[in-house]
C-alpha cells in the first residue's frame, strides 16, 4: 500500500513538473510536438531512475559513512552529466532520428532541474532502495504525463486560432498554469 501511495503521489498530486515546479525547462522546450515528447519522457526515465538510484549508493555508503554530505549536490551533479553523456551515445547510436529531433534539448536533461531534485527528495524522505527506485520511476512517468499532454494540448493549439499577442509562448504559459490548476485537483486523494 505504502509503493501505490508514492505512485499516486508522485504522478498526480505532487507532481513534479505541475506542482513542484521542478524541470520547467524542458517542459517548456520540448513540448512543441509529441514524438519529442515522448522521447524526452523516456530519456528522463530512464536517466531519472539510473541517477536516482547511483545517488542513492552513493549517499548511503560514501557520503554519509565519511560525514561528506555537503558534496551530495556536486556528486549527485556529476553523476547525472554522466548518465545524460551515456544516454547521449545509446541514442546517437540507436535512434539518430530522436537524437536530431532531440538536439539541443537533450543537453538540457543534465541540467534538469527535476532528476537532481528526485535524487534529493529520496535522502531527506529517508527512502530504502526500493522505495526510491518507485519514486524515481513514479516522478518520470509523472513528468512524462504532463509533457505528453501539454504536447497535445500545444499541438492542437497550432491549429486553433489565438490572438496575435498570445501565440507562441504566452499561450503555452497560459496553458501550463490550466494544466497546473487541472493537477490541483487531485489533492486530497491520498
Amino acid at each position: 500500500m505504502e509503493y501505490l501511495i508514492i505512485v499516486v503521489s508522485a504522478i498526480f498530486i505532487n507532481n513534479i513538473l505541475l506542482a513542484q515546479f521542478l524541470g520547467v525547462c524542458p517542459f517548456l522546450g520540448v513540448s512543441n510536438r509529441l514524438s519529442t515528447s515522448f522521447g524526452m519522457t523516456g530519456a528522463v526515465m530512464f536517466v531519472m531512475t539510473l541517477a536516482t538510484i547511483v545517488t542513492y549508493l552513493i549517499s548511503t555508503y560514501i557520503l554519509n559513512p565519511f560525514n561528506i554530505e555537503f558534496l551530495q549536490t556536486i556528486s549527485y551533479i556529476l553523476v547525472i552529466a554522466s548518465l545524460v553523456q551515456m544516454v547521449e551515445i545509446i541514442l546517437k547510436k540507436v535512434s539518430p532520428a530522436l537524437f536530431q529531433a532531440l538536439g539541443v534539448y537533450l543537453p538540457l536533461i543534465t541540467t534538469n532541474c527535476a532528476i537532481l531534485g528526485v535524487a534529493i527528495l529520496v535522502i531527506q524522505k529517508d527512502y530504502n532502495l526500493i522505495e526510491s527506485v518507485v519514486f524515481a520511476i513514479s516522478n518520470a512517468l509523472g513528468f512524462g504525463l504532463a509533457l505528453i499532454l501539454f504536447a497535445g494540448i500545444r499541438e492542437h493549439m497550432d491549429l486553433a486560432e489565438v490572438p496575435a499577442g498570445i501565440r507562441g509562448v504566452p499561450a503555452a504559459l497560459i496553458v501550463a498554469g490550466l494544466l497546473s490548476l487541472a493537477f490541483m485537483g487531485f489533492t486530497g486523494i491520498v
